[in-house]
């Protein structure tokens, strides 16, 4: 049956409740921080900082990255909250960064509502939220926690090792599909397989095939739901650009929608104006695949960086210790300096991150209005 506007339900994690059934998705480095997250948080939804080398801007930062991240964590939160004083805010912490687990303590000790975790499995995410709230129990926490999936399988491992480890299950769990922007969690293979690395994702995409790994992925979490006596909301994202993609995942089983390509284009988007204007730019055959020095694929917008080092890798002269399993000396380039080049606005030599619908963005937009877009009030 499909949901008429109307019928979009507010979305409720723990005691928390968004107006909006929309999640904003993390973007770093420098993407979305207090403006984008604070203004959706404003708008009903729920505004997501990401911690990825935050605290880029302090100029101590290269000396010592991690003491200006953990710095940068307090601050940006704090400036989210001037905007949204009663919105729900928090972030997104890849597990890949090193010195994850104190990342995660210093969110929590800041005041998020939600800490968000992918780029590998948050195995021990409750015992540090614990730690860092001084609780006895891993099952009771302020902090709410959701781990980013994106298969039935990945979701039974992290579900099972809660439930096994630490007796409890997630607050809410993320999942993210092959169109989903920057990292993703799938091989070049199941890229291939879904229809999901072509130049025209739009066209190729096997979206049903994908809709039965979030069917599974919603029924496994409803077994813990029943398990702890509590509502688990699953969250879909990946591709989610208007209210159709919203409402196709309402269908589906999905409490909610994570979206983050959206928000790229809009007023408040903390990207500087050559970024936002990369993606207004782009053409669909421009949104390509990249394989990340860290091994993993991800989905950027080509341009004459990811030209360059098709040609031969950059060296790197700076190592600003972002990743758990980076080797400078191996690297092709310095995934850091590319991303904090994108938030500075030197789009040449930049990594320019996207999902696979940025070339669908076409104007300047505010938080607002892309709200009431993906909600179906227009």
């Amino acid at each position: 049956m499909v949901q008429k506007p109307t019928d979009l339900r507010p979305l409720t994690i723990g005691t928390k409740t968004a107006k909006r059934p929309v999640i904003q998705g993390g973007m770093g480095v420098g993407i979305s921080l207090s403006s984008l997250a604070g203004a959706v948080a404003k708008a009903g939804g729920i505004g997501i900082i990401s911690t990825a080398q935050i605290g880029f801007r302090s100029p101590d930062f290269k000396k010592n990255p991690m003491e200006a991240n953990l710095k940068a964590i307090h601050e940006e939160l704090k400036k989210a909250r001037e905007i949204a004083p009663d919105g729900i805010l928090g972030f997104n912490i890849m597990v890949a960064t090193k010195e994850y687990a104190q990342y995660v303590k210093e969110a929590v000790k800041a005041g998020a509502d939600v800490i968000i975790s992918g780029a590998g499995l948050p195995v021990d995410m409750p015992k540090y939220v614990k730690e860092a709230e001084g609780q006895e129990d891993c099952s009771v926490r302020k902090t709410m926690i959701a781990p980013i999936v994106s298969s039935v399988k990945s979701a039974m491992v992290i579900c099972k090792m809660w439930d096994r480890k630490y007796k409890t299950a997630p607050d809410f769990v993320v999942i993210e599909g092959p169109c989903a922007g920057g990292h993703l969690g799938f091989s070049r293979e199941q890229l291939t397989e879904y229809g999901a690395d072509t130049k025209e994702v739009a066209k190729t995409y096997e979206k049903e095939k994908y809709d039965g790994e979030i069917r599974g992925i919603i029924e496994l979490v409803k077994s813990f739901a029943e398990k702890y006596g509590k509502k688990i909301p699953v969250i879909s994202a990946g591709g989610v650009f208007d209210h159709q993609d919203v409402l196709h995942q309402m269908e589906l089983g999905a409490d909610g929608v994570q979206a983050a390509t959206r928000f790229v284009t809009t007023e408040e988007c903390d990207a500087p104006m050559a970024y936002k204007q990369a993606y207004l730019d782009a053409k669909e055959e421009d949104i390509v695949i990249v394989k990340s020095p860290v091994g993993m694929p991800g989905r950027a917008i080509k341009n004459k960086f990811l030209e360059r080092i098709a040609q031969g890798p950059l060296k790197v002269e700076w190592c600003f210790r972002c990743l758990e399993h980076c080797n400078p000396a191996q690297v092709p380039y310095c995934i850091t300096k590319a991303l904090i080049n994108a938030a500075e606005g030197r789009i040449d030599d930049a990594l320019l991150f996207c999902g696979s619908n940025a070339y669908r963005c076409r104007q300047i937009e505010t938080v607002e209005d892309v709200m009431r877009d993906l909600c179906g009030e227009m």
